[in-house]
């Protein structure tokens, strides 16, 4: 299994399925180009999983509930509940629906804990990275999306509604938004970057065209070899 340069260890490329997974700060519009990709995948024919972490499981659920609804949780614990549920995570559900070929697709994941536990609390970013990789077992995404969104945006999107780390002060969450960056900027092949405060079907049209380049430039089975869809979304479409 071959390491990149950030020493995370890649799944083997002769895995089926797809992996995706969309990350960013509080109020990027994480749920709405997760729904805006699964709809354009669908219409392909594709089966496609949709997930998210913490509370992709029942066991997520439950630390779900406990690390962005409970009492304080000191920084290391949180670093070790996430990983926990990312463990039971990919165990349970998403290598075996990447084993039957399916395109999965997540709403956060190892890079989520990178940048709020290493870069917000201050953990040390390399050092939750390690504890990550660990945790999933190698296992990373073929194409991770940042939406980019600056700490004023986000707490402006997100309202008078806040979860634990939602609540955390700007210096907080502009800690995690430079975590991000960091990491496309160290892996660019792996990831897209795309800013939040575009329109929704523009962020999607700019995701499609990433993954058609992926697709047709790989040697491993491709979604885009079943249908022509994926090259944007149909105008005039209702987004909600």
């Amino acid at each position: 299994m071959v390491v990149n340069e950030t020493g995370e260890q890649p799944r083997q490329s002769t895995a089926p399925g797809w992996f995706i997974c969309f990350e960013g700060g509080d109020g990027a519009g994480k749920t709405t180009q997760v729904r805006l990709l699964t709809e354009a995948l669908e219409r392909r024919g594709l089966q496609v999983l949709v997930t998210r972490e913490p509370g992709g499981t029942p066991l997520g659920a439950q630390i779900r509930n406990l690390v962005l609804h409970g009492d304080h949780v000191a920084p290391r614990a949180e670093a070790l509940l996430f990983a926990a549920d990312k463990a039971h995570h990919v165990a349970e559900l998403i290598r075996p629906a990447l084993d039957e070929g399916r395109v999965v697709i997540t709403d956060r994941y190892t890079d989520s804990s990178i940048a709020y536990q290493g870069a917000g609390r201050d953990l040390g970013a390399d050092e939750i990275r390690r504890l990550q990789q660990w945790a999933v077992g190698g296992l990373f995404p073929d194409l991770t999306i940042i939406l980019d969104v600056t700490p004023e945006v986000g707490r402006a999107r997100r309202g008078d509604v806040h979860d634990r780390l939602e609540s955390e002060a700007d210096d907080f969450h502009a800690a995690v938004r430079q975590g991000f960056l960091d990491l496309a900027a160290r892996d660019p092949e792996r990831y897209l970057v795309v800013d939040a405060g575009l329109p929704p079907e523009q962020i999607a049209a700019r995701v499609l065209g990433r993954l058609d380049a992926l697709w047709v430039g790989t040697p491993r089975a491709a979604p885009a070899e079943h249908g022509s869809e994926l090259s944007g979304i149909p105008s005039g479409q209702e987004r909600g």
